[in-house]
């Protein structure tokens, strides 16, 4: 299972914050994270991140091309609700392919919390049904 993990600047840090706490958990599975996120999560933790593009460089539309190849199955997405964002039609775009793929978001603390959670007690292994269905398809 692979999770993508993205955080605007003003939540990169709670980002920080909660991989470290959940850092034993996040290394058993395939990280993926946008540019800046992921390097600051690799410097403040022993987690190996893919990184691809900052979030307004196309990293939110890289991570999206991983939800429709069904290589994405969890989204951890820490939104800054109360800053505009110049790529909001990105990020509404990625959403979207969450909900079109079946594939969990969280944007927020608490969501993120719920769904790293339920993954350690393996409470998300339909994912891993649900892909073999589909490419049977």
């Amino acid at each position: 299972m692979n999770i993508a993990l993205i955080a605007h600047d003003e939540m990169k840090n709670t980002m920080i914050g909660f991989c470290i706490g959940y850092e034993a958990i996040l290394k058993k599975y395939g990280l993926y994270a946008t540019g800046t996120t992921g390097k600051k999560i690799m410097d403040a933790t022993n987690l190996n991140i893919n990184r691809l593009a900052s979030g307004p460089l196309g990293g939110d539309q890289q991570i999206g091309s991983l939800i429709v190849s069904q290589e994405i199955d969890l989204v951890i997405f820490l939104r800054d609700a109360l800053t505009a964002q110049a790529h909001e039609p990105d990020i509404q775009a990625l959403i979207r392919l969450c909900d079109v793929y079946h594939v969990p978001v969280a944007t927020n603390l608490a969501s993120a919390e719920i769904f790293v959670k339920a993954l350690d007690r393996g409470e998300l292994s339909w994912r891993e049904v649900r892909k073999t269905t589909s490419q049977r398809v």
